[in-house]
């Protein structure tokens, strides 16, 4: 069954760096756009960056621009965040999505917690 698992959450403090991992399986991964969502308390689920199939295009939420980097590694069937210079309000719950319609497919989290 399809199945994408986030890992690489936790506590950071500000200023520091996380990399989160999606790693997906049953499903054609290549041939999928990928995303990054993140989900803070009290707040709507908002997409953080998005990814080609192939990994050509790229595009940023303007609050993680020049911060965050997502990627992919197509032979491994895995996407990444890489999160920079963090900040307090970048807690969230951190989501991975793939989609080629009308599929879309979620995984289930991983908490990133920014505090001092």
């Amino acid at each position: 069954q399809v199945q994408l698992v986030e890992s690489g959450g936790g506590l950071v403090q500000p200023g520091g760096s996380l990399r989160l991992s999606c790693a997906a399986s049953g499903f054609t991964f290549s041939s999928y756009a990928m995303s990054w969502y993140r989900q803070a308390p009290g707040k709507e689920r908002e997409l953080v960056a998005d990814i080609s199939n192939a990994g050509w295009r790229r595009n940023y939420a303007d609050s993680v621009k020049g911060r965050f980097t997502i990627s992919r590694d197509n032979a491994k069937n895995t996407m990444y965040l890489q999160m920079n210079s963090l900040k307090p309000e970048d807690t969230a719950v951190y989501y991975c999505n793939a989609r080629e319609n009308p599929f879309a497919y979620w995984g289930q989290g991983t908490q990133v917690t920014v505090s001092a």
